[in-house]
């Protein structure tokens, strides 16, 4: 297969952050070709070129977020100290949940409605991937490095209170009265994460 052209790349990623936007915004039924097309800055012939049905872009974008959001999970280290690793791994999804809103809501309502589409990747790789890391986890209790916690739990609420304030952001601002528009909100919520998250994983006495 040829290597893809500078332009082929660009407008690979046009359409992929254009159905972004779109799919975020509309959900999958409620998004167009003809919308993502336009965002895109493109034809819809143009860009049925490189993608051959809108599923074949939903899960193509898919797909790329769960890349990009798996990416500080892959990297966790079972030779370093296990609090600091926590601690970066919090640190990195609390940024991106912040820096990327649209990618988690995106993957959340993919999830809520029963992952149709990526099932085979959640039961496939992703799968693989956090039993290696519970792993490390096990590792890491039975040493006396973290409290004794189920390492798969441990995992479920790191997403879950990191996305949170991606996928539920207008509730928080309702809650706080717009407080996620001041500066110094995301450092302030990010130590507040790590202080409940770290301080239950610590080692007991």
């Amino acid at each position: 297969m040829n290597k893809p052209s500078r332009i082929q790349r660009n407008n690979r990623a046009a359409i992929s952050d254009a159905a972004m936007q779109e799919f975020s915004a509309r959900g999958y039924h409620g998004a167009t070709i003809d919308a993502i097309a336009g965002k895109a800055g493109m034809s819809k012939p143009n860009l049925l070129y490189y993608f051959r049905s809108k599923e074949a872009i939903y899960r193509s974008v898919l797909e790329q977020i769960v890349e990009e959001w798996l990416s500080p999970l892959m990297t966790l280290d079972a030779k370093a100290d296990p609090i600091e690793e926590l601690r970066r791994y919090i640190t990195l999804k609390m940024q991106m949940s912040a820096d990327r809103p649209e990618a988690s809501r995106l993957f959340a309502s993919e999830i809520i409605a029963g992952a149709p589409i990526l099932r085979d990747f959640l039961e496939g790789r992703l799968k693989t991937l956090v039993d290696e890391k519970a792993t490390i986890l096990k590792a890491w209790i039975a040493e006396g490095k973290l409290a004794p916690v189920d390492p798969y739990h441990l995992i479920f609420t790191i997403w879950a209170t990191t996305q949170h304030y991606a996928d539920f952001a207008a509730q928080i601002d309702a809650v706080t009265g717009g407080q996620p528009q001041r500066e110094g909100f995301q450092s302030q919520a990010t130590q507040a994460v790590l202080s409940i998250i770290l301080g239950g994983v610590k080692p007991r006495g």
